[in-house]
């Protein structure tokens, strides 16, 4: 398992890609932009996605999905979690059922509420899949701080494999075999870092934030279980570690998205600043939506759907969420 196949050259791809070169093996970067594909081959730098750092000369980069992944021992899926279905029907025709995909996008999809598992099981029917998760920033990795992460594999030979080829001293890491459970929390965690920057830019204290993580974890162990996770899952890296980090960083752009929004400004022109994606914009409907469907009550990540995607009002939300009748800590 020493070709290694990274699709999506955004920071969090790029990042991966140097890990899995440190890691002694030959990567492969696909990227959209012929600029990003020439500055990484020719500067050995992504300047667009990742600026300042320097990427191990033997990391080739291509815009050609099918070139990158050819002959590939394993592929990394990292690109943003609404286009996985996009980009697994276009590489249907160049992997093979041996082929082990590893999802890399934390999101749920939009309209239908599926899992990045459940959305590769209707395209690439019959692949072997792992997740990939964890509390994570992409220039902390690029820089090679020490930093733990989740691989959620059904298949305990395979996680040994990827975790053999793919871990180094300072990314290490965890396996486990809960793969709803390490989707789960990546996605919901997105939505909640959101409300926890509204929180920060409307200045309500810690006391607040530490209160709405808590009972945002809540949320992302109901909707889990009612989903078949376990909830020890959920306490590892991939739950309670990325919801920790997402939520208490300006470094997270759901958090300072959400602390944007909380100082005023207009979510379209938040968004029209950047080239990165927050991805609990996009999974904030998809969780609600889930949620309904489950019969889980999930209020923070309802309030957070409405102010981003039916205009209501943050200060009417908060209100309303701390208007809640008093119930036990643990319904």
């Amino acid at each position: 398992m020493k070709k290694i196949s990274v699709i999506g050259a955004g920071a969090w791809g790029t990042a991966l890609a140097m890990v899995a070169s440190r890691a002694g093996c030959d990567v492969t970067l696909q990227a959209r932009e012929v600029e990003v594909v020439a500055s990484i081959n020719k500067a050995h730098e992504n300047t667009v996605y990742l600026p300042g750092f320097s990427l191990p000369s033997e990391i080739r980069a291509t815009t050609d999905p099918h070139d990158a992944t050819r002959n590939a021992d394993a592929v990394l899926l990292v690109t943003p979690a609404q286009h996985i279905r996009a980009m697994a029907s276009t590489l249907s025709s160049t992997l093979t059922r041996k082929t082990p995909v590893i999802v890399c996008a934390k999101g749920i999809e939009q309209n239908s509420s599926a899992l990045m598992s459940e959305v590769i099981a209707d395209v690439l029917p019959g692949s072997i899949l792992a997740i990939l998760s964890g509390p994570t920033f992409a220039a902390e990795v690029a820089a090679d701080l020490p930093t733990a992460v989740t691989l959620a594999c059904a298949d305990g030979a395979l996680g040994e494999a990827l975790t053999r080829y793919l871990a180094t001293p300072h990314f290490r890491i965890y396996r486990s075999d809960d793969v709803i459970g390490a989707e789960i929390g990546g996605a919901v965690k997105n939505v909640l870092a959101i409300a926890c920057g509204v929180v920060e830019g409307r200045n309500m204290g810690d006391n607040t934030r530490a209160a709405l993580i808590t009972r945002g974890l809540a949320e992302i162990v109901r909707l889990g279980r009612a989903k078949g996770a376990k909830a020890e899952s959920l306490m590892g890296l991939a739950g309670i570690g990325d919801l920790t980090l997402t939520c208490n960083a300006l470094q997270s752009r759901n958090f300072s998205l959400g602390v944007a929004l909380g100082e005023g400004r207009a979510l379209d022109d938040i968004l029209g600043e950047r080239n990165s994606v927050a991805e609990g914009v996009f999974t904030a409907a998809s969780v609600t939506d889930l949620a309904k469907d489950l019969g889980v009550d999930a209020p923070i990540c309802a309030a957070v759907n409405g102010i981003l995607n039916s205009g209501a009002d943050i200060d009417e939300t908060i209100a309303g969420l701390l208007s809640r009748p008093f119930t036990s800590e643990t319904v």
